[in-house]
């Protein structure tokens, strides 16, 4: 009974398999055929290690490896480029501010001699007035107090 069981089911895959293979080659015997061979020697390499499938997706992967590497390679570049680029800039725009600290700092320091001049020249001048004023008003006041005790003119 068990072999008969067997017999069933091997003969319904074979029936539903020749089905298959009809349908997908559009009713074509030969084309079915021909169909059917490709996938029994396909499964066959597969049984043996032999799988060109795997083949042809080593070599994809392989090709796609390389593109990917390719790829990375010219991303690599051209960021490093754009470093270099951006470093330049950054130091060009270094010696720029260290420039300009120099200059502002140069003016800096003649804006405060001028300032130190000028008000050094205020204040001697102030100073010079202060005291040919406190001169006169000493003098003045020497010549009043002469004359009041008769010491004078």
């Amino acid at each position: 009974m068990a072999s008969r069981r067997v017999l069933q089911i091997g003969g319904a895959t074979v029936a539903v398999g020749t089905v298959y293979y009809l349908y997908s080659a559009g009713g074509n015997p030969k084309v079915a055929e021909k169909k059917l061979e490709h996938d029994m020697s396909a499964a066959g390499a597969r049984l043996q290690g032999k799988d060109l499938s795997a083949k042809e997706a080593q070599k994809k992967g392989e090709v796609w490896a390389k593109e990917a590497g390719a790829t990375l390679d010219r991303t690599v570049d051209s960021v490093r480029g754009e470093i270099k680029q951006a470093d330049s800039i950054v130091t060009a725009k270094m010696h720029e501010a260290g420039s300009k600290v120099d200059q502002l700092k140069d003016e800096g320091t003649k804006q405060l001699k001028d300032a130190y001049k000028d008000t050094s020249k205020e204040l001697q001048q102030t100073a010079d007035n202060f005291d040919k004023t406190v001169t006169k008003k000493t003098a003045e006041a020497k010549s009043g107090i002469s004359s009041w005790l008769g010491f004078g003119k």
